[in-house]
């Protein structure tokens, strides 16, 4: 598996390091796809496609009945104070995780509503860019570098820790202190060639191996012939990593 410096060493239960994308557009797919992963996933990520369908909190809420864990990913990115409010309305759902986009304060206002249990992840530089696209935003310069910077600032800024693809993770986990969270999504559990959205991509171990703390993966699991049994599959592969 070559250099295992960097596996996290964070106590956490190895199967809740597999998060997965739940989505769909509807309550009643969601459910589905839930009752079929059974007891292969006990994370689920819940964005914008899912957010739109009217069933959010109603989904959320039967999730944590079923003892899941919610990362709410939303992407947070409004003047200070609003995004200080959704913040602050949420802490208290029983939420794991929040992502914030934006700069300092933003963030700021993120971490200062978050209280105990929620914790903020920063969103870097999303998985679907790469350099032609960063070029086309303004950004002259690496896209590491860019990933580093922003995670930096927000570590400094009470951030728990971010998002980022798995390419960077070793970066991070080099420069930032080992309680900051890396959750690495556009994981391909082989070689990405599918044509799909994600640009900046790692298999599993890969990903793990880079330093991050928990991969999130969705059309690998959601569009297999079996979703059930390529959870468990990537799970197995988590396992032999951290059992």
């Amino acid at each position: 598996m070559g250099n295992t410096s960097l596996i996290s060493t964070k106590n956490i239960p190895p199967a809740e390091r597999l998060i997965f994308a739940l989505d769909v557009d509807n309550e009643q797919k969601a459910k589905e796809l839930v009752t079929k992963l059974d007891d292969t996933v006990s994370f689920y990520k819940l964005g914008l496609e899912f957010f739109m369908s009217g069933s959010y909190y109603s989904l959320l809420d039967w999730l944590l009945e079923k003892n899941k864990k919610i990362f709410v990913d939303l992407k947070f990115f409004d003047v200070p104070q609003t995004v200080a409010s959704a913040v602050k309305q949420l802490k208290n759902k029983g939420v794991t995780f929040a992502t914030v986009h934006g700069n300092d304060s933003i963030l700021q206002a993120a971490v200062a509503e978050k209280g105990d249990s929620l914790k903020i992840l920063a969103v870097t530089v999303l998985t679907s860019l790469d350099r032609g696209d960063l070029d086309d935003l303004g950004f002259q310069c690496d896209v590491k570098q860019l990933v580093l910077s922003r995670a930096k600032r927000a570590f400094q800024l009470g951030c728990d820790g971010v998002i980022s693809s798995g390419l960077e993770a070793k970066d991070l986990r080099n420069n930032l202190a080992d309680n900051f969270l890396i959750v690495t999504p556009g994981i391909r559990p082989v070689d990405n060639k599918v044509v799909d959205d994600q640009k900046r991509t790692v298999d599993v171990e890969e990903a793990f191996t880079n330093g991050a703390d928990y991969i999130v993966i969705g059309r690998p699991i959601r569009e297999a012939q079996d979703p059930y049994l390529a959870a468990k599959n990537i799970q197995e592969r988590i396992s032999k990593i951290f059992d």
